[in-house]
C-alpha cells in the first residue's frame, strides 16, 4: 500500500471514528452541558493518548516520539487555542440562541473555511478537479443537515457559530504545519489542554459535574471518537495537506447518520442524495493525479519515514535495518517529477 492510500484511508478512519461518535454523545447531552460535555470528551482522548505514549516510551523501539520545537511549538499553541478554546466556546454562545438544525447546517462551513484557507492564505495548491469535489462533499453535507433546517436564528448565534467554524479551520491549518512529529503526542496534547480549557469555561459558566458513569462514558467515548480520530487525522494531514484531508473529514456528518440509520433511523431520500453527492466528491479525489517537475529545497527534520525515493541518507554503524523508523535526518536538494499531494515533502510553489 502506497503512503497516498494509507493518508487517504486514515482520513476517512478519523472521518469514521469522530462520525460515529457523534449519535453515541448525543445519549449523553441532556445529563451534561454542551461545553463541559465537549471538554470531558477532549480530557478523556488527551488522557488516554497519554497512557499509549507512556507505554510507547517504556517500550523503546524505533519509533521515537517527535515533539514540536522552537516555532512549531508556537504553531501548535496556536492550533489549540483556536479549536480547543475559541471554537467551544463560540459554538456555545452560538447554540443559546440558535436551534440545532439550524446549527448542524452552519457547521458545515468549517470545511469551506478549511479548504479555502489551506488554498489562498496557506498556499496550497489545488486544481478545478479537488475543488469541485471538495464542493460535492459539502454539497452533501448540506443536504444532510438542511432536511430539518427552518426554524428562526438570531444574527448573533448564527454568526457565533460561523466564527466556530472559522476558529476549527484556523485550526487545521495551523495543525497540518506541524503534522511532521508524532500524531498521537499532538493529539494528545490537544486534548489536555482543549479538555482543560473547555472545563474551566463549562464550570465558569455555571455548569454542574454530572455523575461518574457520565463522566466515565465520557471520557472512554472522547479517547475514541476524538483521540484516536485526531491522532489519524493528524497522519493524513501529513500525507495530503489540510484541504484534501478536510474534505474527506466531511464525510464524518454522513457516516453518523449512516449509524444512526443501522440503531432504527429511517432511510431517506435525503440521507441518498447526500450519500450520492459525498460519493462522487471522493471519487473526484481519489482519481487526482497531480505530477510535474518540483525542486525539494535542502532541510533536516525528524520523523518516521522509509528510505524512500526522499529518503536517502547513511546510518550510524548498528542500524538493525528496522522501517519504518524515527531520528533526525538530512535531505539533500533534490529536483524531480512524480505524481504527489501536498505532504510534508511537497510543499512547494506552483
Amino acid at each position: 500500500m502506497t503512503k497516498p492510500d494509507r493518508s487517504v484511508i486514515a482520513a476517512i478512519a478519523a472521518a469514521a471514528l469522530f462520525g460515529l461518535s457523534t449519535p453515541l454523545a448525543k445519549t449523553l447531552v441532556g445529563s451534561v452541558s454542551p461545553l463541559l460535555l465537549s471538554g470531558l470528551l477532549y480530557a478523556g482522548s488527551g488522557l488516554g493518548l497519554a497512557a499509549i505514549l507512556l507505554v510507547r516510551a517504556l517500550l523503546g523501539g524505533g519509533h521515537a516520539i517527535t515533539r514540536p520545537r522552537g516555532a512549531d511549538v508556537g504553531w501548535l499553541l496556536g492550533a489549540i487555542a483556536a479549536g480547543g478554546a475559541i471554537g467551544p466556546y463560540l459554538l456555545m454562545r452560538g447554540l443559546q440562541s440558535t436551534d440545532a438544525a439550524t446549527a448542524s447546517l452552519i457547521l458545515n462551513l468549517e470545511g469551506v473555511l478549511t479548504a479555502l484557507l489551506a488554498w489562498f492564505v496557506f498556499k496550497e495548491n489545488f486544481d478545478r478537479r479537488i475543488a469541485l469535489g471538495m464542493a460535492l462533499i459539502v454539497a452533501g453535507g448540506l443536504v444532510l443537515s438542511a432536511g430539518a433546517l427552518t426554524h428562526a436564528a438570531s444574527l448573533g448565534g448564527a454568526l457565533a457559530i460561523v466564527g466556530a467554524c472559522l476558529a476549527w479551520a484556523i485550526d487545521n491549518n495551523l495543525t497540518r504545519k506541524v503534522s511532521i512529529h508524532d500524531a498521537m503526542f499532538i493529539a494528545c496534547a490537544k486534548g489536555l489542554i482543549a479538555g482543560g480549557a473547555s472545563v474551566a469555561l463549562a464550570l465558569a459558566n455555571g455548569a454542574q459535574w454530572p455523575a461518574a458513569g457520565v463522566i466515565a462514558q465520557a471520557g472512554l467515548l472522547g479517547f475514541i471518537g476524538y483521540g484516536l480520530s485526531l491522532t489519524l487525522f493528524v497522519v493524513a494531514l501529513r500525507g495530503l495537506g489540510t484541504a484534501r484531508t478536510g474534505a474527506y473529514f466531511s464525510l464524518a456528518p454522513f457516516l453518523g447518520a449512516g449509524l444512526a440509520v443501522a440503531l432504527g433511523a429511517p432511510l431517506t431520500a435525503t440521507l441518498l442524495a447526500a450519500a450520492a453527492l459525498m460519493a462522487a466528491g471522493v471519487w473526484l479525489h481519489l482519481t487526482e493525479h497531480h505530477e510535474h517537475a518540483h525542486r525539494h529545497s535542502a532541510q533536516t527534520h525528524a520523523h518516521a519515514h522509509r528510505h524512500d525515493a526522499h529518503h536517502h541518507h547513511e546510518h550510524a554503524a548498528g542500524w538493525d535495518g528496522a522501517e519504518p523508523h524515527t531520528h533526525t535526518h538530512a535531505h539533500a536538494p533534490l529536483q524531480h517529477a512524480h505524481a504527489h499531494y501536498p505532504d510534508v515533502h511537497h510543499r512547494h510553489d506552483h
